[in-house]
């Protein structure tokens, strides 16, 4: 992760240390589910990890940083588990891997704490993933590698169609959500099936491989 996008002021080195930190972020997560961003203090998550707010501070300067070293995390976590149901699952054609973005996403969303209410941080930070970019562009950068890998198509091909594809899927899902806590089951099925279809309609005929390389 570069320098400039890692919210941690400095790595936990010892063991000692590394907990310490883990038991910050789990405390940030079960607290944000409780009262939210907005009512989140350095102060609570120092008290809920049973650590001195002068050790939190070791660490990270503000409640920002904690949050976003949280989100970022979630984000190492999805694309680790998105990665892992390319290899479990049978995908026989590239527009499977849709189902599979989405049942990952959505299962972190009824179970990872904090993650309803933080998604991939555009609650704190449109940019809270990237200075640089958003953090669409992020996850759709993401998104943009596995593909390409696991069907052996062109990522300059991707670029805006997966661009396209998870600004789309966004916002129909954060309908979906506002719906239905879990999930609006019709939304969801109708998120699947739009970005199926534009997506196929982007990828060149002789990028689709009717199995995987």
């Amino acid at each position: 992760m570069p320098a400039e996008v890692a919210p941690l002021r400095r790595k936990p080195v010892q063991q000692r240390s590394a907990q310490r930190v883990e038991k910050m972020l789990v405390a940030c997560a079960e607290l944000i589910d409780e009262v939210g961003y907005d009512g989140l203090t350095t102060t609570l998550i120092a008290e809920r990890a049973g650590v001195a707010v002068g050790s939190l501070y070791q660490f990270f300067p503000d409640k920002r940083a904690v949050v976003q070293e949280l989100t970022l995390r979630n984000l190492d976590r999805f694309v680790r588990t998105v990665s892992a149901r390319f290899e479990q699952l049978e995908l026989a054609h590239w527009w499977d891997a849709v189902d599979a973005v989405f049942d990952v996403y959505l299962t972190m969303h009824r179970e990872v704490p904090a993650f309803s209410r933080l998604h991939f941080g555009d609650v704190v930070d449109l940019r809270l993933l990237d200075p640089g970019k958003d953090n669409n562009a992020v996850i759709a950068e993401k998104l943009i590698g596995l593909l390409a890998e696991e069907f052996g198509l062109d990522p300059q091909q991707l670029l805006l169609p997966l661009a396209v594809a998870v600004e789309a899927a966004d916002a129909v899902l954060h309908m979906a959500f506002r719906r239905d806590p879990a999930g609006d089951p019709t939304l969801v099925a109708e998120a699947k099936e739009m970005v199926r279809g534009y997506l196929s309609n982007r990828i060149p005929e002789e990028q689709k491989p009717s199995a995987p390389l």
